[in-house]
C-alpha cells in the first residue's frame, strides 16, 4: 500500500513538473503564434483605413474622424484620375514646345476621369466598406477613429488622423487561455510609454501617418 502511495505521489509530481514545463516553454510559443494571426489581420485592416483616409484627404483637404463619413466616401465617392496619352518628343522640346501648346494642337491628350474609390483602392472580391471599422476576430468591436489639425513647432498646421485598437480588443478571444500574457504585453507597453495595442497615425503629433508596427 505504501509503495502504491509513493507511486501516486511520484506520478502527481511528474504531472506537475510537466505542466510547469508546458507553462514556461510551450504556452508562450502557442500564445505568440495565436497572437501573430490576429496581429497581422489588424495591421492589414489599419493599412486599409490609412489608404481610405489618405484618399479622403486628397479629395476633401482633411482627414475625417467619423466612420460613417469615411465608409460613405469609400462606398459612394470617386477619385480623379488624369488620363495621359502621348508626351512631348525631344524635337518638340528642342523647338520650344510646351505641354500646353501640344495639348492645344491635339498632339497629346490630358483629361480627367473619375473612378469609384472602392474600385480604385479596394479591388478585392467581396470587399465591404462597412468592414473598415471592425476589428478582426472581435465581437462587435470597432477601431477608435479620430482626426484633427495640429500645429507643429514651426507653426505649420497639419491635418492628422488616428485609428487604433487596444490589445484587450484584438486579443479578446485569447483571454481565456492567455490572459496573463496579454497583461504582460500591456504592462511592457506602459513601462516603455507606448500604446498597448496597434494604431496608425496620431492625433497628438505629425508622424507621417505611420503605424506603430512600422
Amino acid at each position: 500500500m505504501k509503495k502504491i502511495l509513493i507511486q501516486v505521489v511520484l506520478i502527481a509530481i511528474s504531472a506537475f513538473i510537466a505542466f510547469q514545463i508546458y507553462k514556461t516553454v510551450e504556452q508562450p510559443m502557442l500564445y505568440k503564434k495565436a497572437k501573430k494571426v490576429r496581429y497581422d489581420a489588424v495591421v492589414a485592416k489599419l493599412k486599409d483605413v490609412r489608404k481610405a483616409e489618405l484618399a479622403f484627404k486628397s479629395v476633401n483637404g482633411q482627414f475625417t474622424g467619423s466612420w460613417d463619413t469615411l465608409i460613405t466616401f469609400v462606398a459612394d465617392d470617386s477619385l480623379p484620375l488624369v488620363r495621359r496619352i502621348g508626351s512631348l518628343t525631344d524635337s518638340m522640346v528642342d523647338a520650344g514646345w510646351t505641354e500646353a501648346k501640344a495639348l492645344k494642337k491635339g498632339l497629346i491628350i490630358r483629361d480627367t476621369i473619375y473612378i469609384g474609390v472602392q474600385d480604385s483602392l479596394f479591388k478585392a472580391k467581396g470587399f465591404n466598406p462597412n468592414d473598415l471599422a471592425v476589428v478582426p476576430n472581435c465581437k462587435d468591436q470597432r477601431f477608435q477613429l479620430g482626426a484633427t489639425i495640429i500645429t507643429t513647432g514651426s507653426g505649420v498646421k497639419v491635418p492628422v488622423f488616428e485609428a487604433k485598437c487596444h490589445n484587450n480588443q484584438y486579443l479578446e478571444e485569447l483571454k481565456g487561455d492567455y490572459e496573463q500574457f496579454i497583461i504582460n504585453d500591456n504592462e511592457a507597453a506602459r513601462v516603455n510609454n507606448k500604446f498597448p495595442g496597434l494604431k496608425v497615425g496620431s492625433v497628438t503629433e505629425a508622424n507621417n501617418n505611420a503605424g506603430n508596427w512600422e
